[in-house]
Formats: structure tokens, sequence, C-alpha cells
């Protein structure tokens, strides 16, 4: 096809993403800043509008497009990575062997970048004669999400697909989370003091047991189809000053994964009862949440996804949904039908990450039929 995405141009510029440090500034040194100044160029020299739109200092969102009239169609990344720290080899070394780009951020999702990217040139270039493309390249995927909240307040586009890597399978449903503090209180006093310290650890414990006894017998019976199981474990806990000193503070951090449709506010209150029957005096606070994607394999943008990836390789993919979080849900939330699509790879957040070259090839070619197809 004349607006097939190029495969070597597609390999280029996936390892040139990959060898851009973008650190989450949450979860380490650095920021999106010069990934999106390179992803803006890029776009532009291709014939693409393209602007860094800052959310913060030194976090930055790309907005390019093409076309006017006729639907907008959305294609998304996010620019962001988790930390270097740990990993076996050059994080931003970009080696490609056996057909793999290894680095991070190859596979989560760098990928779906490059593809995202090379889809919409190809477009570019052989002309959009009805309908826009809107490309969104994002940051803060890896925490929490400032870079979707702030494109969805300023861009309205009638569809999205999100090519976070789902290994050729369309995703149309995930789940959602909240994070909540657990605090219980006790009197510090010295260790040998048994008849006047009184430890918030201990308070704590019949919690952390309650909470755990919650999520076996009761979360674990709710399913919603295609993501399994509601579920909540405990995370992070925190107490006392020294070992000869009897805590006054415990803190416990619990997570608990919604189904799509539940009411974060109402998990929030169910565990808020859990915790008091269990320890009356501690206090629980919910601090972050999300809700879910609920989707639908039937939506234009869906239809379009299946038709081209049974266009390109021969078979439609598997409609699937994810136990894990994706910006799909505020882009749902602000009214954009969501789906997504990705290439494969392995190693997301691990020591040692790659991406699948000749799947990123493919889904670039996917998404630029995609396109025609939502358009046509």
């Amino acid at each position: 096809m004349a607006d097939a995405p190029d495969p070597g141009e597609i390999e280029g510029l996936l390892r040139d993403l990959v060898a851009i440090p973008s650190v989450n500034p949450a979860l380490g040194e650095g920021n999106e800043a010069a990934i999106a100044r390179f992803a803006a160029d890029w776009l532009r020299s291709r014939g693409l509008s393209a602007a860094v739109e800052e959310v913060e200092p030194g976090r930055a969102n790309v907005h390019a497009e093409v076309g006017v009239g006729g639907p907008d169609l959305c294609l998304y990344g996010h620019l962001d990575t988790v930390s270097v720290r740990g990993m076996t080899g050059d994080p931003y070394g970009a080696s490609l062997r056996e057909g793999r780009v290894y680095g991070r951020g190859a596979h989560d999702m760098k990928g779906g970048v490059a593809a995202v990217m090379s889809a919409a040139a190809a477009l570019a270039a052989a002309g959009i004669p009805r309908g826009r493309l809107s490309v969104a390249l994002l940051c803060d995927e890896e925490w929490k999400s400032i870079g979707a909240d702030a494109y969805v307040r300023r861009h309205h586009p009638d569809a999205c697909i999100l090519t976070e890597p789902t290994d050729g399978q369309l995703e149309v449903t995930h789940k959602g989370f909240i994070w909540l503090e657990v605090v219980t209180r006790g009197r510090a006093a010295h260790g040998s003091r048994w008849d006047l310290g009184v430890s918030a650890i201990a308070g704590m414990a019949p919690v952390v047991s309650a909470l755990d006894a919650f999520d076996r017998d009761v979360l674990r019976r709710r399913e919603a189809p295609l993501v399994g199981p509601a579920s909540l474990h405990c995370a992070l806990i925190e107490g006392g000053t020294g070992v000869s000193t009897y805590a006054d503070t415990c803190r416990l951090q619990v997570e608990r994964r919604l189904l799509p449709a539940e009411d974060p506010e109402l998990a929030s209150a169910e565990i808020g009862a859990v915790v008091r029957a269990a320890c009356p005096d501690a206090e629980v606070r919910p601090y972050f949440a999300r809700t879910g994607l609920v989707g639908d394999a039937t939506t234009r943008v869906a239809v379009a996804v299946r038709e081209a990836a049974a266009g390109v390789t021969g078979r439609e993919p598997d409609v699937v949904g994810a136990g894990g979080w994706t910006d799909a849900a505020v882009f749902s939330a602000a009214g954009v039908p969501s789906v997504l699509f990705g290439a494969s790879g392995a190693g997301a957040h691990e020591t040692e990450e790659w991406a699948d070259l000749a799947s990123v090839v493919r889904l670039a070619r996917i998404l630029a039929e995609a396109a025609r197809r939502f358009w046509g």
C-alpha cells in the first residue's frame, strides 16, 4: 500500500525513542520533556501539526493532528517509563538482537509510541480525504495520569485507540483501583514500661487479618466478564521509632482493585467498615482512585480495529479484559469510546525489557488500516 508504514523507519524510530531517557519523576530521576520535544519535531517533519503542551514544569504532552472535518480518531501512547534501577543491561542501549529491541520502555510502551507515530506519518503522506487524525503522546501514565487528565480537558476526539502492549489482543475493559491509608494509634513509652506503653502495631494486626479475610472470602467471589474477581492487598506497613520504644503510630497502605463498573466511594466505605470492626479507633483515609474501563467490542472504533487486524493478519483478534489500569479509563470517562490494541514483548517494569519489532511493524499497519475503516 502506498500509505503503509515503512519497517525500516519504524525500527529506527523505536530505537531512537528507547535511547531517550524518560523516567517518570515520581519513580526515579528524569522527566518526559526531551522525548516530547523529539516526538513533536519528528511528527512536524512528516507533515503533521504538532505541539508540546506543558502539563507541569518539566512535564509535557504532545498533541499532533492532520486532516480536517469528519470523525476525529485519536492514536495514543504514553512517553514515561518506570525507573531503570536494577536493569541488567544498558537501559538506553536500544540494541536489536534476534528481532527484539531492548531497553527501558521498549515494551511499555515505546513500541506503541513508534507504531502510532509511524502510522500517523504514513496517513499524513497519503492524505486524509475525510476525517481527522489526532496523536496523543502523554506524560505520567506510570503514576497518576496527569497527562491524560490534561489532554481530555483540552481535546475531544470521537474515539481513541491506546497502544499499550496487548500482544495483538483487543482489550475493551479493565479494572480500576483505590488507594487507602489505615492508621492505628498507641502510646509511646520505654520498652521496659509495659504498664504504660500501648503498641499501635499490635492494634494494626487484627486489621491486617480482617482485610486479608475480606479479600479471600468476599471480594474473590465478585467477578466481572473478562477481568475476573475483585481483590485487595495490604501493600505497605510502617510503624514505630525504635526497638526499645512502644510504637505510638502504625500506618498501612491498602490497594483495592475495582471491577470495571464499581464505585470507588462505595468500595472505600466497605473497607472502612471492615477496618473499624477489627479496630474501632482506626482511621481510614482514601487518597487516590481511578474507575475502571467499561468497554464494548461493538463500538465503531472496536469494529475498525477488529476488521483492520483481520485484514492485516488474516484473523480477528481475541477480545479480552485486564486487571491493570490504563489511561483508556480517563478517555472513556470523558466520553471518548476507547479500546486498547498493542504489540508483543516482555519485561515491563522488570530488569530486562524488550519489544518484538515485527509486532510493532504489524501494529503500525493495523493502526493505519483501522483509521481508514473508522473514517470510511
